[in-house]
């Protein structure tokens, strides 16, 4: 079967970011995505792309980027959203937060969202679907051509694990720590046609794979195949689905900058006749595991034969390769925060950083939504709990924070496309 890529220009940008709808009072999450994105109709209703979406659950709002050319311009993008969400949510006692898990709630008390999609995904999936209470960001990098998006595919699934540690931000499930930097990986990666991407070797491949899996009844739809990594027919794209929920606007820049980054390096080094690197089926999935389980303090596999270096080091040496790279896309500060994460700690050390110190998870819950508040959305209400409150286990914002730092306007790359869990 013939499967058409609309070819972007350049290595433009797209983002999807999942937020949590949470109480100020409770920090339990909110059941009221539906309402909320209904006094919003210019921003929920614009077109077959609006900026703001529902998800899966009632519980979460997707605040979706038009198509950016850099990572400034779609910081700024999301920003604007995420303001006027939060004009809806204050009088509303509710506020907003991000990460890959709520730290406190159990999926069975969520809402379903009233979207025909979603019924049949449940349908389908049962228990493998119900229990998707999980919150990722996705990026869109525009690709100029289909004859480069698998082999980009192919050699982004060695870096699974630096997108991952780098956000890990679910170390909590169900009110538990689960011992993992990462359970949403785990939760979401359950579903059949989740996880790393097969090695395809070129467009032709993908097409027979597509149309194999649709001959089976694996898949209604190619949008039903949800990779950590997979190519966008529709929108010329790559988009990389590995990412945690990411607390601040600040950490999205950063995977933006890395996404961005590295696609365009990946491009220009087809351009030159170079072959990218491909790592092998067992390699892309245990490095995976190692991200999820232990976060930076992985040892990742660099070879065939076995040979591991620490993924600190390696991220440190990639942020080096990267540099000229960013200067020219114009997110250097951005990719810089990869350097401070790891100085200052990933969200899931973060968030541990609060327990260790004697907080508890209504701690950890108003750390969160402190960092993200110190975004500059504006100020707290009154009152105390999630929003009122800067400080959580004798700490401010900052320094618990920063512990020492899963589909409007439409653009050629992305087209404000599917979200988390089946679009």
């Amino acid at each position: 079967m013939a499967i058409e890529f609309n070819a972007s220009d350049r290595a433009t940008l797209g983002i999807e970011w999942e937020l949590q709808l949470v109480d100020v009072n409770t920090r339990h999450l909110r059941q009221e995505a539906q309402q909320i994105l209904g006094e919003l109709p210019d921003l929920s209703e614009a077109g077959s792309h609006p900026p703001l979406r529902h998800e899966l659950m009632q519980c979460t709002v997707e605040v979706v980027t038009g198509i950016c050319e850099t990572v400034e311009e779609a910081r700024a993008d999301l920003a604007g959203s995420v303001k006027r969400l939060q004009e809806v949510m204050e009088p509303r006692s509710a506020a907003l937060l991000c990460a890959g898990t709520h730290p406190l709630d159990d999926w069975r008390d969520q809402t379903l969202s009233p979207v025909q999609r979603y019924g049949e995904l449940i349908d389908q999936m049962q228990w493998l679907a119900r229990r998707i209470l999980t919150f990722g960001v996705h990026v869109h990098v525009g690709v100029r051509s289909k004859d480069k998006a698998l082999p980009i595919v192919n050699a982004l699934a060695n870096y699974l694990p630096h997108f991952l540690a780098l956000t890990a931000s679910s170390p909590f499930w169900s009110g538990h720590d689960t011992g993992l930097a990462s359970s949403r990986s785990i939760v979401f990666g359950a579903l059949p046609t989740a996880g790393p991407p097969p090695h395809l070797a070129d467009w032709p491949v993908f097409e027979e794979y597509m149309e194999t899996l649709l001959r089976a009844g694996t898949i209604a739809s190619i949008k039903e195949v949800w990779w950590d990594v997979r190519p966008h027919p529709d929108f010329g794209t790559v988009e990389i689905r590995m990412f945690d929920g990411i607390p601040t606007l600040r950490e999205v820049g950063m995977a933006a900058a890395l996404s961005q980054s590295l696609v365009q390096l990946f491009d220009q080094q087809l351009d030159r006749g170079y072959g990218l690197p491909s790592p092998p089926t067992w390699v892309v999935n245990d490095n995976k595991w190692r991200a999820t389980r232990y976060g930076l303090d992985a040892r990742v596999i660099t070879d065939e034969h076995g040979s591991t270096v620490p993924l600190r080091d390696d991220l440190y040496e990639l942020v080096r390769e990267l540099k000229p790279v960013a200067g020219r896309l114009g997110c250097a500060e951005d990719l810089d925060v990869v350097s401070e994460v790891l100085h200052t700690g990933a969200s899931y050390e973060r968030q541990r950083a609060i327990i260790d110190q004697g907080g508890t998870l209504n701690d950890v819950v108003d750390a969160l939504a402190a960092e993200f508040r110190a975004e500059g959305f504006g100020p707290a209400p009154g009152g105390g709990g999630v929003t009122g409150n800067d400080t959580a286990a004798g700490g401010t914002a900052t320094e618990q924070g920063n512990a020492g730092g899963d589909t409007g306007r439409e653009h050629p790359s992305m087209k404000r496309g599917p979200s988390h869990a089946g679009a």
